[in-house]
């Protein structure tokens, strides 16, 4: 089974991915958030080997890293393109909780983007190890892929060090969704229209972003989506930046219990939760 891989590609692109800068703005964000990293996305599963089966097969990722914690009942998996560490790769990290085999996914949560070389042979891979395409109606320029469990995939060409290339969510009111993400996590914005927004931290095209889609209708989490990490150098000072960009901290500094790993959190403007995780600790994960 062959992976993702991009290098030495001639792009193919959609008109409708060119953007200017639009509701972007210069802001001034804590020096504190400077140097943080994308780390994973974090959801629930109910079949844990099935949707490993169907990420390897499917979109030809690898296995990174699992643990079992039978004493809180449940296994995470984490899977991607490339190592973790030091933020280099993004992962998603598979939660299962035992005995649950059914989320409620919401309607916020859209799809982690994939960069691929070829979407027609992307699908093409998809289809061949029983994967499930729902739209392959904008071929060349992109395809959706759904998991076992509903969550969706979208398939674009593109050449990108880390194929996983975005995470992306509706949102109600995208400027207030532009500001968060710019002052309370320091994140650049990249490109805005009215409807849409790609903001990160990096090179754009060196990393992976988060897009933000306009919906006129209420965002509704669900209980399958848990949320994104990100490596900051400390925690303490990303809590403290946190509060004096005007947003409310809704996990107080400090280490998790029975781990260690040092954390912070909040929540964006549409309820979705970001997990600030101290970069030196999350290092102490692969030893």
């Amino acid at each position: 089974m062959v992976g993702f891989v991009t290098t030495g590609l001639r792009l193919r692109t959609s008109g409708r991915e060119k953007f200017g800068k639009g509701l972007c703005t210069v802001r001034m964000s804590s020096d504190a958030m400077k140097e943080n990293k994308m780390l994973h996305v974090v959801y629930r599963v109910g079949n844990i080997e099935a949707t490993k089966k169907y990420y390897t097969k499917c979109f030809g990722m690898k296995v990174l890293r699992e643990r079992d914690v039978p004493d809180d009942k449940y296994t995470n998996c984490f899977l991607g393109y490339g190592s973790e560490r030091r933020g280099e790769h993004f992962s998603i990290e598979l939660t299962y909780n035992y005995g649950v085999d059914k989320y409620d996914l919401g309607n916020g949560f859209k799809y982690v983007g994939i960069s691929v070389p070829d979407v027609e042979a992307a699908v093409t891979q998809v289809n061949e190890n029983n994967g499930k395409i729902i739209d392959d109606s904008e071929i060349p320029a992109s395809a959706v892929a759904e998991d076992t469990d509903g969550y969706r995939f979208q398939l674009v060409p593109g050449q990108q060090r880390d194929p996983v290339s975005k995470v992306s969510y509706s949102c109600t009111n995208i400027e207030n969704s532009i500001k968060f993400y710019e002052t309370a996590l320091g994140m650049t914005c990249f490109q805005s229209s009215g409807s849409l927004a790609k903001l990160g931290y990096g090179a754009e095209k060196d990393s992976t972003i988060v897009e933000l889609v306009h919906s006129d209708k209420a965002t509704e989490v669900g209980d399958g989506y848990g949320q994104i990490a990100i490596s900051t150098p400390d925690v303490y000072a990303a809590a403290d930046s946190i509060t004096k960009s005007g947003f409310e901290v809704t996990r107080a500094p400090g280490p998790v219990p029975g781990i260690g790993t040092k954390v912070t959190a909040v929540r964006d403007p549409d309820g979705f939760k970001i997990v600030l995780v101290d970069a030196e600790d999350f290092e102490l994960e692969f030893d």
